[in-house]
């Protein structure tokens, strides 16, 4: 089993995960007015008719979005944007098929279970919702980067460690009498 990239993870708990989704649906939502800017100005159609359409590759964005970039980073931008992501079990990214599953499975207990689906990862230790339990997936926060270390010269890993630098292995320069 892989050991995840970044040390001890921490489960990304309800409210977190409720305001990357936020941020999530303002993409979407900006995707759609394009979408519907496009579909107006291309075929000439008035804004309800270009409302099936639209619609309809709206959802198709809903589901291809975090689909691909699950597959490719682990985080759409609202997860980016939150320091959370999704990765599988082991901690690796999920494969396409995967991250696909969880997408669609997210937006089906979405509508169909009224969000209870999304509730129940804030009930659970783990935090596993109904969509990451289908999927086999885990969405974890991310720890804070060091910016500024307090050694200068220090190197500061991911978990915000700071090491003195390593010693020079180069000799000083010899002189040449």
């Amino acid at each position: 089993m892989n050991v995840p990239a970044f040390g001890a993870t921490h489960p990304a708990g309800f409210w977190v995960r409720l305001v990357a989704f936020a941020i999530d649906l303002a993409v979407i939502f900006v995707a759609q007015l394009l979408l519907r800017g496009i579909a107006i100005a291309r075929f000439r159609v008035g804004s309800e008719q270009a409302m099936g359409p639209v619609g309809f590759f709206t959802l198709v964005f809903a589901v291809v979005y975090p689909t691909v970039l699950y597959a490719i980073a682990g985080q759409t931008l609202g997860k980016l944007v939150m320091r959370v992501r999704v990765v599988a079990l082991d901690g690796g990214l999920l494969p396409l098929g995967a991250a696909f599953l969880r997408a669609m499975a997210f937006w089906i207990t979405l509508v169909f279970l009224l969000g209870v689906g999304q509730l129940i990862g804030g009930l659970r230790k783990d935090k596993r919702a109904i969509h990451d339990l289908i999927a086999g997936s885990r969405t974890e926060r991310l720890p804070r980067t060091v910016r500024e270390s307090r050694m200068p010269g220090a190197v500061a890993d991911v978990s915000g460690h700071a090491y003195p630098p390593s010693p020079s292995t180069e000799s000083e320069p010899r002189s040449s009498v």
